[in-house]
């Protein structure tokens, strides 16, 4: 019961027959036509734009990373990097110099 057999499909014919009537069919049947001979056409352009032979991949060197620091140029005098001086084993720690104290009262008082 699953398939269809040469009655069945009779049936079928008739019943479209009957829907569309004997105007309509060939301008259906002209039209799908069209349409697959638009439609194969495509497929072949698809196919004829496709190369040929796989294409090897390109191996693409690693990028070059420059030295991105400023060099100094002759128009731009180079400065002394800052000196740190750490202190000795037994020498005493230098202490931090604090501004004079003013000795002017505050004013406002």
């Amino acid at each position: 019961m699953g398939e269809f057999s040469a009655w069945h499909w009779i049936i079928v014919a008739i019943v479209v027959f009957a829907l569309f009537g004997y105007k309509k069919l060939p301008d259906a049947t002209r039209a799908v036509g069209r349409s697959l001979r638009i439609f194969k056409s495509e497929v072949k352009g698809l196919h004829d734009d496709e190369p040929s032979k796989p294409a090897t991949p390109v191996r693409v060197p690693p990028p070059v990373i420059e030295n991105t620091a400023v060099q100094p140029t002759a128009a731009q005098p180079t400065a002394a990097p800052p000196v740190i001086s750490t202190p000795t084993a037994g020498a005493p720690a230098p202490q931090p110099t604090n501004p004079p104290a003013s000795t002017t009262p505050p004013s406002g008082a």
